[in-house]
């Protein structure tokens, strides 16, 4: 059988569009090389607990036709997303805010967390921000910098923020309320039963292979499809011509423990550099749960070599211009589309990818 689509990756890019090509009646054969559908939102259940297998996806947005796309698949829980950070025995509340200035300085008005960051940055007389580590001090002062973001920035990208680009972070979010909730938007929480039901409704119609290689099933059948929509690594599909890009990945250690609550919070930050992993994640308190065990990942970030799997660009000068070499190739492909964090090479949040599919679905 001939396709209107393949569909690289089962992921929520390649699941919404190929939702979207069902309705206009086309068929789709929608393939991932892994053992299951739902890519990195995919959940496993253990012990009564939905185990975030790729890290924890707390999705928001405040786009109401996104909110409203995705709640035609599941409801969401009134899940907020409100981290903790620990930096040696010292802890504090995320994102910077009123909670975190108190606890840093004894303070208690926002005129005072003012007047103590502003007078730090003053102190520094940066001008002109050479890298990511005098971009972050004249943004937020010497304290918070040292105590919540060196060490944990270093420990994602690799590298020491002396060495690491200023424009990396382009602005830091500094809150003068008591307000703990990360995200500024309007909706936000996590699906009852997890994020596979989703895809699975998605993905409702369309012919799926697991465990199948692009490359492969290519060789073998080379006329499968009219069109293909690829979501992997766009310097992989055309062989590393200009050489490969670079990724940043994260290693899972997760393990249940005799215990019904680890660390009271479902997102702890781990700031300090000599603290090998950069956060734990305990699962259940996604979703309230209230099971005799609970089950925690640690995350430890890794630099990205073949065969690991990559989960975001490193978005520097030199990857964005061997990018762009990329793109050029991808632009003279006429029969295949590229999408997703890794097809167009980019950082998005869930609301993005939908986003995005659901703009490549309505061009073609």
């Amino acid at each position: 059988m001939k396709y209107d689509y393949l569909i690289v990756g089962a992921g929520l890019y390649g699941a919404v569009f190929a939702h979207e090509m069902i309705k206009r009646g086309k068929n789709c054969l929608v393939i991932d090389k892994r053992d299951h559908i739902a890519g990195n939102v995919y959940c496993r259940e253990q012990s009564g607990i939905r185990v975030h297998q790729y890290g924890a996806h707390i999705f928001h947005t405040s786009d109401r036709k996104i909110w409203d796309y995705v709640n035609q698949f599941a409801d969401f829980n009134q899940y907020i997303n409100s981290p903790v950070a620990v930096y040696h025995d010292e802890l504090y509340n995320l994102p910077f805010n009123m909670n975190t200035f108190s606890r840093l300085w004894g303070i208690r008005t926002p005129e005072e967390a003012r007047n103590k960051i502003q007078e730090q940055v003053a102190s520094l007389h940066i001008e002109q921000p050479k890298n990511l580590e005098e971009q972050a001090l004249s943004l937020v002062g010497t304290d918070v910098y040292t105590k919540l973001v060196k060490g944990y920035t270093e420990k994602q990208w690799g590298r020491d923020c002396t060495a690491l680009p200023a424009f990396i972070i382009k602005r830091l979010p500094v809150r003068f309320t008591y307000d703990n909730n990360y995200f500024n938007d309007r909706y936000q929480g996590i699906p009852i039963g997890g994020y596979n039901q989703i895809v699975e409704k998605l993905l409702e119609g369309a012919a799926v292979q697991l465990n199948t290689d692009y490359v492969e099933l290519r060789r073998e059948q080379t006329e499968i499809a009219e069109r293909t929509l690829f979501t992997g690594m766009i310097d992989a599909f055309f062989d590393y011509k200009f050489g490969p890009l670079a990724y940043r990945s994260v290693r899972f250690e997760t393990e249940e423990l005799p215990m019904e609550n680890y660390q009271g919070n479902a997102v702890v930050n781990y700031t300090a550099r000599e603290v090998p992993y950069t956060r734990i994640i305990e699962h259940k308190h996604f979703e309230f749960g209230r099971q005799p065990t609970t089950i925690i990942s640690r995350e430890y970030p890794l630099e990205w070599s073949p065969g690991v799997e990559p989960y975001y660009p490193v978005n520097d000068e030199a990857n964005t211009a061997l990018y762009q070499k990329y793109q050029e190739l991808a632009a003279q492909e006429r029969n295949v589309i590229f999408g997703g964090r890794l097809g167009h090479y980019r950082y998005y949040d869930m609301d993005k990818v939908i986003a995005t599919a659901l703009e490549a679905a309505k061009a073609e």
